[in-house]
């Protein structure tokens, strides 16, 4: 299986021109505000005209209300929606009845039962996350590699938390997952570094 790439918190034309020169599979928005990679719609859609029409694009969301998820789904930019927070199959079930494209859900990490609740609702794909009191992601620490290969859900799943060039291989190898999710660890002074998205990429395609 091919290990598929997600790049997250693209929010500069230069970051997209990064992607386009060292493609990943997906490219994370954080929509969302109040979190440090957050822009609005409009940048969205100015750096999605940029960006190479392969590689998909993913909205993340954390605990927005639904109406405003509405309005970004009518537009149909996105082929993911990312929810990153306390969303329920209640939430879910009403976002898939107006957005066609996948709907990923993000969960931290702590016991195996947060695993199989989220294996439960109603998306597409997961994306499983270290967990932290004070971010719902981005911090740069490992998920629990253990609980996870233990514990492997039923969906696809991608690994987030802490990746970086130094054990992205130990990752794949060890828990295997579909894709792998990185942010931090691709950036130098919380910018993203092409270096660092180079070199990733080209340890996950080889």
């Amino acid at each position: 299986m091919n290990t598929k790439i997600k790049i997250c918190g693209i929010r500069r034309r230069e970051d997209v021109q990064m992607l386009n020169q060292y493609p990943s599979d997906y490219a994370g928005f954080i929509l969302s505000g109040g979190f440090g990679r957050s822009i609005v719609m409009g940048t969205f859609y100015e750096l999605k005209s940029y960006l190479d029409k392969k590689i998909q694009t993913v909205g993340v969301f954390v605990n927005e209300p639904i109406e405003e998820l509405k309005k970004c789904a009518y537009h149909e930019e996105l082929n993911v929606i990312q929810l990153h927070g306390e969303e329920d199959i209640h939430y879910i079930r009403e976002l898939k009845n107006i957005f066609h494209g996948e709907i990923w859900k993000a969960v931290r990490v702590r016991t195996p039962e947060d695993i199989q609740k989220a294996d439960a609702l109603p998306v597409d794909k997961l994306v499983l996350d270290s967990f932290s009191t004070v971010s719902q992601g981005g911090t740069g620490t490992l998920a629990p590699w253990d609980i996870i290969r233990e514990n492997h859900p039923e969906k696809p799943f991608f690994l987030a938390g802490g990746i970086s060039a130094q054990n992205v291989s130990d990752a794949v190898r060890e828990v295997q997952p579909f894709g792998i999710d990185v942010s931090s660890n691709v950036e130098t002074d919380k910018y993203k570094d092409i270096h660092k998205i180079r070199e990733i990429i080209q340890i996950i395609r080889n």
